[in-house]
């Protein structure tokens, strides 16, 4: 390392130091690293995820499965449920494979190489697991680090095309020491002072080896691709009720919202529109539309809704009592249907 970059380093984790946020999964800095579950559990959550929006799901992962093998012992569909809500529902089908895997092998391997190798942990999360829960050296790269080294060094090509000069340069600026801490604090520094709009450089612990904050402009960088137009998609939920109670499914486990309980539905998918052909033959309502955005399309979702006598049969599925269709773990699609359709008479 350069002296400008030892500078760079010692700076960040003095200013970290004084500064870190206070986060339910982390250490306060210069500790013992925290628990590796917790800090696994943290970022799995973390992706493409607010700080805000996970708090209280960690928590309650945290408070009803304290251990990795007690997740690990879990039921997939109480899993599932307990995550409704908090999206890429993907990560958390990883999540009940991880926790299997590193239940089997006894504990999290503590080197990046081997975390790389679970399911559901890709260059991100392996490397921040390693450098937060084992204080191995690791190049910590998301989203905050990538803005924070962009602007630290200009780096005027568009993302996605430059994050491998990106990395390069963090693992420049990246210290042998409390390695951990200084990911978090790349990550604080994202977060609360090099924000994507405008930045605080007047509090930036980095400001005077800024480039791009001596350009005037730091809030253009990073450069980002335009983005492409997300398609809409047309599909229709059926709400069938039979004697105050509801009936849900079970998504499959490939596919959008995989393996999580929902109305049933006609079958749309990200790449085309549903049939619009009900599961059964009745009489149909409509109860409205919901609309809901996923991370490459858009939804325009019909609700349609029906009463069936005691005697009528569905298919697979179940009956789940509409008083407590909020407890059903439902994804936030289908709950907003749900609402949509038990508020109608």
């Amino acid at each position: 390392m350069t002296a400008s970059t030892e500078t760079i380093s010692a700076t960040l984790l003095e200013w970290y130091d004084s500064h870190a946020r206070s986060l339910p999964w982390r250490s306060p800095p210069g500790t013992p690293a925290p628990d590796p579950y917790r800090v696994w559990l943290s970022e799995v959550m973390l992706q493409q995820t607010t700080v805000a929006a996970v708090k209280p799901y960690f928590a309650k992962f945290t408070a009803r499965w304290p251990t990795v093998e007690a997740l690990a012992a879990a039921a997939e569909e109480e899993i599932m449920a307990a995550w409704a809500g908090l999206g890429y529902y993907s990560r958390a089908r990883n999540l009940v494979k991880c926790a299997a895997e590193v239940a089997e092998m006894g504990g999290f391997p503590d080197t990046e190489d081997a975390l790389r190798k679970l399911p559901g942990l890709g260059t991100y999360t392996a490397a921040a697991v390693a450098a937060i829960a084992f204080a191995r050296r690791a190049v910590v790269v998301d989203a905050n680090v990538e803005r924070v080294v962009s602007r630290l060094f200009a780096i005027e090509e568009p993302l996605p095309g430059s994050r491998r000069q990106i990395r390069d340069r963090a693992d420049a600026i990246t210290p042998d020491y409390r390695a951990g801490d200084f990911a978090q604090a790349m990550m604080d520094l994202g977060a609360t002072i090099c924000t994507s709009r405008d930045p605080k450089c007047l509090l930036c612990p980095l400001s005077d080896s800024c480039e791009a904050k001596h350009s005037g402009n730091p809030a253009r960088l990073p450069v980002k691709s335009p983005k492409k137009a997300k398609p809409t998609r047309q599909g229709t939920a059926f709400w069938i009720e039979r004697g105050g109670q509801v009936w849900l499914q079970t998504r499959q486990a490939k596919g959008m919202l995989g393996g999580m309980r929902a109305l049933p539905d006609d079958g749309w998918t990200a790449g085309g529109d549903g049939s619009g052909d009900p599961p059964i033959a009745a009489e149909w309502q409509s109860a409205g539309t919901v609309r809901h955005s996923f991370t490459h399309v858009h939804l325009e979702l019909s609700v349609l809704k029906t009463k069936l006598d005691m005697g009528q049969m569905i298919g697979e599925g179940g009956w789940w009592p509409v008083a407590q269709i909020s407890d059903a773990g439902l994804p936030s699609l289908f709950a907003k249907a749900a609402r949509l359709a038990a508020t109608q008479d």
